[in-house]
């Protein structure tokens, strides 16, 4: 198991590496990471982080591995615009278990949902509904 987990991390240190620039925000609480697609107004991601969106959904990736957590994350952003929800949460975790106690996953959905055409926007949750854990992410009209 040592094993694969190196393989995963360099793995994600390698698509990391490939993802797009995020849009790094100082905010009160520190260093944040948050996205806005280009084009869009600076207004969607300030109202996403103060909480004006209901979130609809959620999903947790808590103990899956690379792979699981992206098919997981793709299959629950898929099955959300099905159902018209526009503003998800996605609960990564903060690394706490993981060798170094680095968020690799929190890297990889960040990645990941900035190269989705879905998604609008996200940015960290509040403290209260999962802090520097979890990610908050707007989606476009399904419908």
């Amino acid at each position: 198991i040592p094993r694969q987990r190196e393989r995963d991390e360099l793995e994600a240190l390698q698509e990391s590496l490939l993802a797009p620039e995020l849009l790094d925000m100082h905010l009160e609480g520190g260093d944040e990471a948050a996205w806005l697609r280009p084009g869009l107004a600076r207004s969607i991601l300030k109202d996403l982080r103060r909480g004006r969106w209901v979130v609809q959904a959620e999903i947790d990736l808590h103990g899956m591995n690379r792979e699981e957590a992206r098919h997981q994350t793709a299959a629950f952003l898929a099955e959300c615009l099905v159902h018209g929800y526009r503003c998800v949460r996605i609960v990564h975790g903060k690394g706490l278990r993981s060798p170094g106690r680095e968020p690799v996953l929190k890297k990889l959905v960040l990645g990941w949902l900035s190269q989705r055409k879905e998604v609008l926007a996200f940015c960290q949750a509040r403290a209260a509904a999962g802090g520097a854990g979890a990610v908050v992410a707007l989606l476009q009209s399904g419908r």
